[in-house]
């Protein structure tokens, strides 16, 4: 893996309506947990290959002047190719195969040849509309290109599923589509503003900032039982991996590591630090995933970019954020 990062920006659009079947459902709280999947092995060391910087790119416009190229997952199609999700609506609560394939615009044919990237074909990210709820998942492959991954969502509402895949000597791309979860929905509220989570006896620490359309660092530091965390274990080819989601619209921010294991430089923890760029003001939720002692966590931040602010959009301190998360692959 390159050091840098690879972002890639996208927003997407609420499901209309999911029926009737939403009523008044319970309190929600920060992050909910997942479980985990027998897929996974936690002890698992992914070897990396390398996601390529990628930026918000330009093409020329009719005026001969440049435009912004459309940011990637703003559609279920692009490049050729359609993100087919074939479990569009699944019951709350209720653990259900959620299935999809990559399908050739044209053709209709499913991908089934690609690119390997931080040691997997695809990465399948699920986020809740109100981003308390976030799954990073690693489905399996039939031979005819069907995808497949066990998910579990614990309430009812709108969510939006992202496809993260580089189609062999294809472009890289990130496709969306909305996801339905049936049952008593009652929406939530974006988690305050936070700095510092704390997850199974772990405190994560967030340091520097997101600025809009401008390159910073990010730096995030691990701790267990109030001790530097000196031997995270490789996950996905790194010692951590950064998922930022822009509220409102969930523009989609898939950041990768500065440097990687064995680089000679890249030391296992305490700090895992990344490169990113937020492309507009506005609230992210920040999810980074580690191993340690076998075993992959999710420490969730929310964060502005352009400043902190609390639910009301108003300036707000930090405050530690405690919740459970879990990870499933």
């Amino acid at each position: 893996m390159n050091t840098g990062l690879r972002i890639t920006a996208f927003a997407a659009a609420l499901a209309a309506t999911f029926g009737a079947a939403y009523g008044v459902g319970g309190a929600v709280s920060p992050i909910s947990p997942e479980p985990e999947s027998g897929t996974h092995s936690g002890s698992e060391g992914h070897a990396a290959a390398g996601h390529k910087e990628k930026a918000a790119g330009h093409h020329e416009a009719e005026d001969g002047g440049h435009e912004a190229e459309p940011p990637g997952g703003l559609e279920i199609s692009r490049s050729g190719y359609t993100l087919d999700l074939k479990t569009p609506r699944i019951e709350a609560g209720k653990k259900t195969d959620l299935r999809f394939a990559v399908v050739q615009d044209g053709t209709g044919r499913k991908v089934t040849a690609y690119q390997r990237e931080h040691g997997k074909d695809l990465h399948l990210i699920v986020a809740s509309r109100d981003l308390t709820v976030y799954r990073h998942l690693h489905p399996a492959r039939a031979a005819d290109g069907t995808w497949s991954t066990p998910v579990d969502l614990p309430r009812a509402g709108g969510y939006r599923v992202f496809a993260d895949f580089k189609p062999k000597g294809g472009e890289a791309l990130t496709l969306g589509a909305d996801l339905a979860a049936s049952g008593p929905y009652e929406p939530g509220e974006l988690p305050e503003h936070n700095t510092t989570a704390k997850v199974d006896g772990y405190e994560v620490k967030l340091g520097g900032a997101l600025v809009p359309g401008e390159a910073g660092e990010l730096t995030l530091t691990v701790a267990k039982d109030g001790e530097p965390v000196r031997n995270l274990q490789p996950y996905l080819g790194a010692y951590g991996h950064l998922v930022a989601l822009r509220s409102g619209d969930l523009a989609y921010l898939h950041v990768h590591p500065n440097g990687e294991p064995g680089d000679g430089r890249t030391k296992p923890g305490p700090e895992v630090s990344f490169t990113a760029t937020a492309p507009s003001a506005g609230a992210y939720r920040l999810f980074l995933d580690f191993q340690h002692e076998g075993k992959v966590r999710t420490a969730a931040f929310t964060v502005r970019a352009g400043g902190a602010v609390d639910k009301a959009g108003k300036p707000s301190q930090a405050r530690p954020a405690e919740g459970e998360t879990g990870h499933a692959h």
